[in-house]
């Protein structure tokens, strides 16, 4: 057959196979066609062959779409003879193939190949016949060929096949997302099956000539998705249908006039009796309750059940997820359960599991949470409380995360609790648990006491009054919010540790007031005895280069007393430190004292033991402590006018309690050399050192001569200050000593001004400076982190230093600052510090000064074009302190010489 003949095929039985075609009857009759070849022409099972439309038909088709606008760079006249070859390659009598039109538009529509998975373009004056009757999903014949602008190929020669059979049987579908009140179908492009709902904000209305759609999509062998208009008549019992929702329907064809809808929708398909299959599901919330290495777990909010998610549907940051985190997933079914896909975070604080009572309850712990779960206890809330509430007793569960503190709850407890009530399920619990002081009146649990001995990081021991082990206890068993210190007294139940049944541990830690722990009984009745061995003191005191006060008591040596109780002669052991005043008894001396003994181990001891009937060959002084160093000091005497050393192995006590200008009292000895000393030196109740005649004239003075703690040079003990003030004392000088300093630890420096009284020494008759309080002004200097510097010398340095902490009322002094302040020696290095920094007055603020204006002309001439302007080579980026490039503030340009 030649390329463009109109002769019919020589064999119809050929394709007798093919569909019949409406396009038969307008083939022209054998009668006039020429003779027929002899040779029988072979064709494919594959195509079927037609005869073509004549061209007077054809040409009026073209006319009549010429006028319609063109969405694609396609010309309807390279589609003839001229312009197509009857093949792809072109060469050869063109093969018919069958297909499904997928999509039709106003001039143009796509072809589903049936033979193979070909998609094809087709222009409308290609189809022969008349294009109303052609719909979406018709069968049709073509032939392919290329397009001469784009080489794709594209079918030709449409002839529709056989007519329209719709399914009687019902389409699944789903409704999409996309909606609108037009009558124009529009394709979304969703890879999984869409439906645009119709709008429920338009309330059934439309614009004038337009009814409100919306569009169902299905799939077609698995590859194609049809989309299909509906109208709200469509739907069965006036269902109301959200994007996505599930739903089946009939197809028909849309008969209605074109009033209603416009030419390109007429005839075509769309989907009826609507019937709701599943609604789509919503988006849950919940929180993140574990993690995994690839996986987790969500607490979800609507019921009360954990849901698996693995990592790759979670969208955002990894990294930053974490238990606790508030998220929205959707759910989907794999494998028969339910998983959490589409993870996203939500603002902390979204998800609420629970509603929290304001008011407060109390009842009583009924059944408390084992510390070893057994293998059966699956109640995640297994505690109960006991309480009326509303005149009717409830009985609440709670667990371990509902207790305000880790103290141990016992059964009985007395204890205060909020109630909650989950939103899911409506389960009351009780929550915030706290046990309330009044408890252990309701608990049959035995307390003890103790004092705690030793502090650990989070831990700590102990020394009980009734054991002789020391007692372990965690922090979190303390009841009060207040921190425990060393030698603070404590009350506490003891349990066994749930690790060891040999071992225990102290609960429930109650804090006491001071005094009331003690870990001895004493006598009220006092006895009389006999020394029958002398005490020596710990083995440091005949040391003379070591403190008694570093020394332990055990390394003490006893003494032991004889005596008679009711005609049985006894014996009781006694130490140095349970002695009455300084002087120490000897072989023979007759005492008095009282019976101390140990709770724990019932050790008898004699204490506050005093000598009776014995006059001490040495005269006890009394003096006033006027410097300590590292292990010796001087003793200030009576009389203000010398100092006595003394060592601190000659100290009866703790040498660690001692401090400037406490009263003491000691017996003067001669050593080496014929050197003064102090020995068994005793701190004793304070004493008035000043004397009771104070004057009540405020004077001005300033120091002539400091203390000779501060000017060890000088080899006068006591300093001097002169009256400074007009007055008739003006130029007199009165001695002061430690005693006379409103503030012992002041350190007076020669030329400082001081306000003073006057008074009256009790033994010399002699007047001295006493309440001296220092009038020091200076200025700040300098500000470092935690420390500084004030503008005041002191002995060779022209600075004073000072710690910031010693600032009053927590102020930042600045530079130029002008401050009052004490001096303080200190006794072990020789150095002076201030103390006590208050502020006056506050310095003039720094003023940015201006740049010179002959800088300022040079910045304002520089320009980036100037090649005589100094040049800037970066060596090397700058980078913070963690390791990251740049600046992490913005740096803006600036006006040079303008200063910001």
């Amino acid at each position: 057959m030649e390329r463009g003949s109109s002769e019919p095929p020589t064999a119809r039985s050929a394709s007798a196979h093919a569909p019949a075609t409406p396009a038969t009857s307008s083939a022209p009759s054998a009668a006039s066609a020429p003779a027929a070849s002899t040779a029988p022409m072979h064709i494919p099972r594959s195509a079927s062959m037609s005869c073509h439309t004549p061209r007077s038909a054809g040409a009026k088709k073209r006319r009549g779409a010429s006028a319609l606008p063109r969405s694609m760079s396609f010309d309807p006249s390279l589609l003839h003879n001229n312009g197509h070859t009857a093949f792809a390659n072109g060469t050869g009598v063109g093969i018919r193939e069958t297909g499904v039109v997928e999509k039709l538009l106003t001039s143009y529509g796509f072809i589903q190949c049936s033979e193979r998975q070909a998609r094809l373009f087709f222009h409308c004056s290609q189809y022969n016949g008349n294009l109303q009757d052609l719909k979406i999903g018709d069968d049709v014949e073509f032939e392919v060929s290329l397009d001469k602008r784009t080489g794709k190929p594209i079918a030709v020669k449409l002839v529709k096949i056989k007519p329209e059979v719709l399914p009687e049987e019902r389409i699944s579908g789903q409704v999409g997302p996309d909606m609108h009140a037009s009558p124009i179908t529009k394709l979304h492009g969703y890879i999984h099956p869409v439906v645009s709902a119709i709008p429920t904000h338009l309330d059934g209305k439309s614009a004038p000539g337009q009814v409100p759609t919306g569009s169902v999509c299905y799939e077609r062998n698995g590859v194609s998705v049809f989309y299909l208009t509906y109208t709200p008549d469509d739907v069965e019992r006036n269902m109301h249908l959200d994007t996505g929702d599930r739903v089946s329907f009939y197809m028909e064809t849309n008969k209605h006039p074109p009033a209603l809808y416009s030419d390109c929708s007429t005839g075509a398909v769309s989907a009826r009796n609507i019937v709701l299959v599943k609604k789509k599901q919503m988006r849950c919330q919940g929180v993140v309750c574990a993690t995994k290495e690839a996986f987790g777990f969500i607490e979800r909010g609507d019921v009360v059940k954990e849901i698996f998610f693995h990592y790759s549907e979670f969208k955002g940051d990894l990294e930053a997820l974490q238990a606790g985190d508030d998220v929205e997933f959707s759910i989907k079914e794999r494998n028969g359960k339910e998983v959490a896909t589409d993870v996203r975070l939500l603002p902390q604080g979204t998800v609420i599991f629970e509603d929290i009572s304001i008011e407060h309850f109390e009842g009583t712990v009924a059944k408390v949470i084992p510390k070893v779960p057994s293998k059966n206890q699956n109640d995640p809330l297994p505690g109960r409380i006991g309480a009326r509430i509303n005149f009717s007793e409830k009985e609440l569960p709670f667990g371990e995360k509902d207790t305000k503190s880790k103290v141990t709850l016992l059964d009985g407890d007395h204890v205060r609790f909020n109630i909650s009530v989950d939103r899911r399920d409506k389960l009351e619990r009780a929550t915030n648990i706290e046990i309330l002081p009044d408890t252990f009146q309701f608990t049959k649990e035995s307390r003890e006491m103790g004092v705690i001995a030793a502090m650990r990081d989070g831990f700590g021991f102990i020394k009980c009054v009734d054991r002789d082990a020391r007692m372990f206890f965690h922090f979190s068993e303390v009841l009060e919010e207040s921190p425990l210190h060393i030698s603070d007294e404590v009350e506490f139940t003891v349990v066994p540790d749930m690790l060891s049944a040999q071992r225990n541990h102290a609960v429930r830690i109650k804090k006491l007031p001071k005094g009331t722990v003690s870990f001895h009984v004493q006598s009220e009745q006092r006895f009389i005895g006999q020394v029958d061995r002398e005490a020596t003191p710990a083995s440091a005191a005949a040391n003379k280069n070591v403190s008694p006060s570093k020394a332990k008591e055990k390394d003490a040596e006893e003494g032991v007393i004889a005596y008679e109780d009711c005609g049985v002669k006894l014996t009781v052991p006694y130490y140095i430190k349970d002695l009455e005043g300084a002087a120490l008894p000897q072989l023979g001396d007759k005492v008095e004292f009282s019976i101390s003994e140990v709770k724990r181990t019932g050790l008898q001891s004699a204490v506050s033991i005093k000598i009776l009937n014995r006059t001490g060959n040495s005269k006890r002084l009394l003096g006033f402590v006027a410097t300590l160093k590292d292990n010796f000091g001087f003793i200030e005497t009576a009389n203000h006018d010398q100092e006595i050393f003394f060592h601190y192995s000659e100290m009866c006590g703790d040498v660690d309690n001692l401090e400037l200008g406490d009263t003491v009292e000691y017996t003067l000895s001669k050593g080496k050399g014929n050197k003064v000393s102090a020995e068994k030196v005793t701190k004793v109740a304070p004493v008035n050192g000043i004397g009771e005649d104070v004057g009540t004239t405020v004077l001005l003075g300033k120091v002539t001569r400091p203390l000779r703690s501060v000017d060890p040079s000088q080899t006068e003990y006591q300093g001097l200050i002169e009256v400074t003030e007009e007055g008739a004392s003006k130029g007199q000088s009165y001695p002061f000593g430690i005693v006379s300093m409103a503030s012992k630890a002041d350190c007076l420096q020669k030329g400082e001004l001081v306000k003073f009284q006057l008074c009256t020494v009790v033994h010399t008759s002699q007047k001295m400076a006493c309440h001296i309080v220092p009038q020091r002004r200076a200025l700040v200097e300098s500000v470092k982190d935690q420390f500084g510097f004030i503008t005041y010398e002191v002995g060779e340095s022209k600075k004073l230093f000072f710690h910031v902490k010693e600032v009053q009322d927590g102020l930042e002094l600045q530079t130029g600052d002008e401050v009052e302040f004490s001096v303080i020696l200190n006794q072990r290095t020789g150095k002076c510090s201030a103390c006590n920094v208050r502020r006056v007055s506050e310095g003039p603020k720094p003023v940015a000064t201006p740049r010179p204006e002959r800088l300022v002309n040079r910045l304002k001439s520089i320009t980036l074009d100037d090649a005589s302007a100094p040049r800037l080579v970066i060596v090397r980026q700058p980078r913070g302190p963690d390791n990251s490039k740049g600046f992490s503030i913005e740096r803006k340009a600036r006006q040079p010489g303008v200063i910001d």
